[in-house]
């Protein structure tokens, strides 16, 4: 059936030129650009051509994120259903909120855009810099089956601001809200006739007897031994030692008003944290250089591959990502097959409950198009594409024999793959950017092939670490409160204060700790923190009125 999609181009192409009435050659170039965008049977008449933001993450091995057997099948896929042509543009992953603010400055940053950053889409947006995706949506979004079908009104208008009715970014939806969850090395509390902790104190003295034990585990290399891994990123990191002395009641208020800063600087219980953190740092638990090395060096992963470190806390499934590249592998081949880590679940809080702060479906990637997409009606329609349950599937799991197997049991198990069938990020989330964790056709069949999803690695490591990152988890809620303005172009300058305080802060002579942090904090508040908190809490309030907490 033929249909005519009125230029949606004219109103959004640029937010820095638009003409308050249509001279004749306006109605021309209206005219033109309605036949340009003509549509049979789903496809346009004329081709289409869109760029694409894809993470590069450096991967050693690893295929090219622009050219591999993924984008060819996108490709391929978009031109057939669509005729869109469509080109993939690499950024880097570990500066992706550095490399985009770039490309939007100078104007040339893809039409479909993703950063984990929504104050830099607002800082953008509030310049003109970014296209208000509601308009689009209001015309279009009935079309949008496959978009409409996966992420739901929830992802698609989580974002939307209730008071000037904008729509700057669709958040991407977490097939699953596993997080982080704290690893230990097996073969290591084996040897020293340990259990698996089950708390906080039995952890302690679990990588206490990793460091009094540092020459019968590791030998030679007894000077190597890193009990507890951290890196600069400590709210990331430690997070679960941070949560388990917050509060497990915080009402939705609070959590909101001191939660600019997701890795949870502000939020109360946190300080207590840190310090516990300081006293193992003094104590040799910790990995002494662990602030000296930034986002995407390798050397701490090195460390866990070369058998030199004893627990740690990362994303969920970290030591089982990249196949044989992949933490455990590197273990087990340059130590032996016993040497493996294993998911554990001991930092309880006040109420003894293993609570883990997780995000709602949405949360992930933000999706944008900037103000200099030419394109947005095909780079919808690529959204839409790449949501559809088939392609999805196919984008996670790739080619029957080459990168999976299908188990007696229903299971899809991940084997390793060669050349440009390499995944590059775990069920290939870089192309999948509607779409963050494995979501097969059933979920039973999700569930089983997400434990053999990690090839070589165990199924049954996998599937504790799914156990126990699931377990007692608090999910967030949307506080849909109207943009606040104190917080725009922020997130780096005070992202960077808060890891200065947090890496300082574990490394102070503990006699000093309190007065290192409190001057910390009090700068990280003068140089805008305050008056983020101030404003949201004059927001919340604003919204809300006296209530502490939202109806979920």
């Amino acid at each position: 059936m033929k249909r005519r999609i009125a230029a949606i181009i004219l109103a959004c192409t640029t937010a820095f030129s638009l003409t308050a009435c249509a001279s004749k050659a306006d109605v021309t170039a209206k005219a033109a650009n309605v036949e340009e965008n003509e549509i049979v049977d789903g496809k346009f008449k004329e081709t289409k051509h869109i760029t694409v933001e894809v993470y590069d993450r450096g991967n050693d091995g690893g295929s090219d994120p622009t050219n591999n057997m993924y984008t060819e099948y996108i490709k391929k896929g978009m031109l057939e259903d669509h005729n869109v042509d469509v080109d993939f543009v690499a950024v880097p992953r570990w500066t992706e909120t550095e490399e985009i603010n770039n490309l939007l400055a100078a104007g040339t940053a893809p039409d479909v855009c993703l950063t984990y950053s929504y104050p830099t889409i607002q800082t953008y947006a509030n310049m003109g810099g970014v296209l208000d995706l509601k308009p689009m949506l209001d015309e279009h979004g009935d079309e949008l089956k496959n978009l409409n079908d996966w992420l739901g009104d929830t992802n698609i208008y989580w974002d939307l601001d209730m008071q000037t009715n904008n729509l700057w970014a669709i958040e991407g939806k977490r097939a699953n809200a596993r997080r982080i969850i704290t690893y230990m090395r097996k073969d290591w509390l084996d040897k020293l006739g340990l259990e698996e902790p089950t708390n906080k104190d039995e952890f302690y003295k679990c990588i206490c007897a990793f460091r009094d034990n540092a020459k019968e585990l590791l030998g030679d290399d007894a000077d190597k031994m890193v009990p507890f891994s951290i890196s600069y990123d400590v709210g990331w990191r430690a997070a679960l030692l941070i949560e388990s002395d917050m509060d497990p009641d915080i009402t939705d208020k609070e959590f909101y008003v001191n939660g600019f800063d997701d890795r949870k600087l502000l939020q109360n219980g946190t300080k207590e944290a840190i310090k516990t953190l300081n006293e193992w740092y003094h104590e040799n638990l910790l990995w002494n250089d662990f602030a000296l090395y930034s986002a995407g060096d390798s050397t701490e992963d090195d460390m866990m591959k070369a058998g030199y470190v004893g627990a740690f806390q990362h994303n969920w499934d970290y030591p089982f990502r990249n196949g044989d590249d992949s933490i455990q592998s590197n273990l087990q081949r340059m130590v032996g097959e016993d040497a493996k880590y294993v998911a554990v679940d001991c930092f309880e809080n006040s109420k003894g409950d293993t609570l883990k702060f997780v995000d709602s479906t949405a949360g992930d990637r933000k999706i944008f198009f900037p103000a200099t997409n030419k394109e947005p009606l095909a780079s919808l329609m690529y959204l839409d594409w790449i949501s559809a349950p088939e392609h999805i599937q196919y984008l996670q799991i790739g080619d029957k024999g080459v990168t999976h197997n299908e188990l007696d049991d229903g299971a899809v198990e991940v084997i390793a793959a060669e050349g440009d069938a390499i995944m590059n990020s775990g069920n290939n989330t870089d192309y999948t950017i509607t779409c963050n964790g494995l979501h097969l056709d059933t979920e039973e069949k999700t569930l089983l092939s997400t434990a053999h999803s990690y090839s070589p690695c165990d199924p049954a490591d996998v599937e504790q670490a799914i156990e126990y990152s699931e377990k007692d988890m608090k999910h967030s809620v949307n506080v849909k409160t109207p943009e606040i303005k104190s917080e725009t172009g922020m997130s780096e300058t005070l992202g960077a204060k808060r890891d200065v305080i947090y890496d300082t802060a574990i490394v102070a002579d503990p006699a000093e700790f309190d007065k290192v942090w409190d001057d910390g904090i009090a700068d990280y508040l003068s140089a805008g923190g305050q008056a983020i908190i101030d404003e949201r809490k004059s927001a919340f309030e604003s919204v809300y009125g006296s209530s502490e907490n939202i109806d979920k």
